[in-house]
This record gives C-alpha cells, sequence and structure tokens, in this order.
C-alpha cells in the first residue's frame, strides 16, 4: 500500500491563487516571533501558525482541530525544509490535500508578479512588478521597442524575462531615490543592458559609482513615451517622483495608498519633515487629480485592486489618505517624527549596499531583507 504523501506547490502557484482571490487555509510552521513579525497575507487567506519546534515535541494532536477537513492545505515555513515536515504529520493524520511551499517565505519574499497597469498616450505601456512578500513595487515603461525600469529589486530574472519576452532594448535604469528597506538591483540591471543608471544626486553624495544625476524636470524619452522628473524630497532629502505621459504618477516612498514615506531612515526626521509636508501639500497639490498614483511600496494586502496592482488617483487619495489631511503644520510634525514603525531589518546595511560601499553575498542579501517593508509613516 502506497504512503499518502503531500504535494508541493510553488510561490507563483500561490501569489497566483492570491491574486484571483482563492480561498487559501495556510499553516505557517515557522516560530512564533518570525509568525508575529512577518507572514503571507490575501484578501482570502486564513492562517495559524504551527511551529515545527512544537509540533516535534508534541506532535500534530493540538492542531487538528483547527485544520479544515475539505479544503487545501498549504504549509510554509522559512526555506522550505521544516513545512516537508509538518506537511507529512498533516497527512498522516489523515488530511489528503495538503501542499508544501518550495522555498518557503525567502521565496515568498523573492516573488515578482508582473502586472499590466495600462496603456501610454504615445503608444506602449506600463507595468508594475508586485514583490507580494515584501510590498515592493517596480516598474517597466515600454514603448516601440524601447523600455525604462524604474525602482528594479535586486532580483533580476523578471524584469529580464520581461525584456525578453516583450522584445524591447532597456535604455534607462532610474531610481527615486536611494532605498533602505530593500537592495536595488537598477545599477547591475544597467550594466547588464549598457543603459545608463539614474539616481537623484542629493541622495548619492556617498555613492562610490559612476551615475546619471535625475534633475527637476529632467524628461527622458522611452521609444515615443515621456517620463519626467519631480523632485519631491521629503522621504529621502533626493525623492524624486516621475510622470508618465502625464497620466501615471510615479511616488516613490513619498506617497503610498493608505499612508505617507517616513522622513527618519538617514537619522533626519527633523530635518527632512518640512520637505515631505511641502511635497505633499504643495507639489503634488498642484498636479491633475486625475494622475494614477503608483508607488515604490505598500503596506498592506488591502490596498490591492481587484487585478493585484496597487494604484489609485491622486484626487482620490486627497479625500481619503489621512496623512495627506492633516491641517495643523505642528500636528503632521508629530506624526511623522514621533511613535513611529520599527525601522526596516538592517536598513543601515542595505544603505550602505546601496551606495556601493557593502557587496554582500547573495545569501546576506537575502537575510538583510527579510521581514515586512516599514517605509511608511504607519
Amino acid at each position: 500500500m502506497d504512503v499518502e504523501k503531500f504535494e508541493n506547490i510553488t510561490v507563483k502557484e500561490l501569489v497566483k491563487k492570491i491574486l484571483h482571490h482563492q480561498h487559501l487555509f495556510i499553516v505557517d510552521a515557522r516560530d512564533t516571533d518570525a509568525f508575529d513579525d512577518w507572514k503571507v497575507e490575501g484578501k482570502n487567506v486564513e492562517i495559524i501558525n504551527v511551529p515545527y519546534s512544537e509540533v516535534k515535541k508534541k506532535g500534530t494532536d493540538a492542531y487538528l482541530e483547527k485544520l479544515p477537513k475539505n479544503d487545501d492545505i498549504y504549509v510554509i515555513c522559512a526555506k522550505g525544509g521544516s513545512s516537508q515536515k509538518v506537511a507529512q504529520h498533516i497527512v498522516d493524520a489523515g488530511y489528503s490535500k495538503v501542499f508544501s511551499v518550495e522555498g518557503g517565505m525567502n521565496a515568498w519574499s523573492e516573488h515578482l508578479e508582473p502586472i499590466k497597469i495600462g496603456d501610454l498616450e504615445s503608444g506602449g505601456s506600463i507595468f508594475q512588478f508586485v514583490r507580494i512578500g515584501k510590498g515592493c513595487l517596480s516598474y517597466i515603461v515600454e514603448s516601440n521597442g524601447e523600455a525604462a525600469i524604474i525602482d528594479a529589486n535586486r532580483m533580476l530574472a523578471p524584469y529580464e524575462a520581461f525584456v525578453s519576452d516583450h522584445k524591447v532594448s532597456v535604455t534607462r535604469v532610474l531610481d527615486t531615490h536611494l532605498h533602505a528597506d530593500h537592495i536595488s538591483g537598477g545599477r547591475k540591471f544597467a550594466q547588464k543592458y549598457g543603459a545608463k543608471y539614474y539616481l537623484p544626486p542629493k541622495d548619492a553624495e556617498e555613492v562610490t559609482f559612476e551615475y546619471k544625476e535625475i534633475m527637476n524636470g529632467d524628461e527622458y524619452i522611452v521609444g515615443e513615451a515621456k517620463i519626467q522628473a519631480l523632485y519631491s524630497p521629503g522621504h529621502t532629502i533626493g525623492s524624486t517622483s516621475f510622470i508618465v505621459d502625464d497620466k501615471y504618477l510615479l511616488t516613490g516612498d513619498i506617497l503610498f495608498i493608505d499612508s505617507i514615506g517616513r522622513p527618519d531612515l538617514a537619522g533626519k526626521a527633523e530635518d527632512w519633515v518640512g520637505d515631505l509636508r511641502d511635497t505633499l501639500y504643495k507639489r503634488y497639490k498642484e498636479l491633475t487629480d486625475e494622475l494614477l498614483v503608483l508607488p515604490a511600496h505598500y503596506m498592506s494586502i488591502k490596498e490591492m485592486n481587484e487585478d493585484g496592482s496597487i494604484s489609485e488617483k491622486l484626487g482620490v487619495l486627497y479625500e481619503k489618505n489621512q496623512g495627506l489631511n492633516i491641517k495643523d503644520e505642528g500636528d503632521f510634525r508629530k506624526k511623522v517624527t514621533e511613535n513611529l514603525p520599527p525601522q526596516p531589518n538592517s536598513y543601515e546595511q542595505i544603505r550602505e549596499t546601496n551606495m556601493g560601499k557593502l557587496s554582500p553575498e547573495e545569501e546576506k542579501q537575502r537575510e538583510m531583507e527579510t521581514g515586512p517593508n516599514r517605509c511608511a509613516v504607519s
């Protein structure tokens, strides 16, 4: 008689199910501290914590009553090893539809899902790459056989696949600012394709490599598309937004759907809070309400649209985003400088890596990025 065994599932398959709003029951086999800090999220995701360390001591009996008898069960851990053992325990207890997530939370953190945002007035399109396990958002603007990538993550394979599938030539690679919560792949991507790499100079005073300066009002032509730089400091002193074809506003980490950017990741919250307010309450206020805001991060699954994308019109955000509706300047200053969430894991090392001062090995880079993004005020 064959022994019943769990099945494996890739993170890509799991993400597809989440983006299609399928109900998922997930068992997270990591220790409780890691689970409480960061976990799989989705609009129809039900998740419980069953630490493998406890399963080894006590078995699964204490948790079986929490498991659905007729639903698929997905088990995840840090790297994909413990989840297999817990999954087999669950199968041995009589459950038949059990899956172990390959690569665990490491793979979850690194998956990028490309989603088309829309067409450009000049021809071509703009795509958002959703890093669902980290909340990072990056973009490719493609038009007439050329492409620009904005705020690239360090995992280059998904962008490379896009470039190959769409048969485009990468001409420009841009970062809205010097990132502190994830390692930028921008410079490496530019080198691979012989493209120019752009960075705001006020964020680049300590970088160790050559780059092209992004200045307020600069225009970059990609195929027939126009990308215009708008200096928008506050999250960092160099933060710069991009307006694509007068239709899309890429805000970097200045403005999110449900929150606003934090000004403290370089230790200069008091210095930069005024810049942040000026950007949100003056610079952006002068723009048309019809611009579709495309941020560099999102905070929770609640911000996700039906198709999995993260976006909203600027005018709607001025109505609904609390960070854009703090009338008193003193209250605003207090909001963005006091009682902030914990800073991102290894953010100082990440900043130094993005400056070119550090060159950590791949596994160390993965470790540095572990956990949720924390670029927002709340």
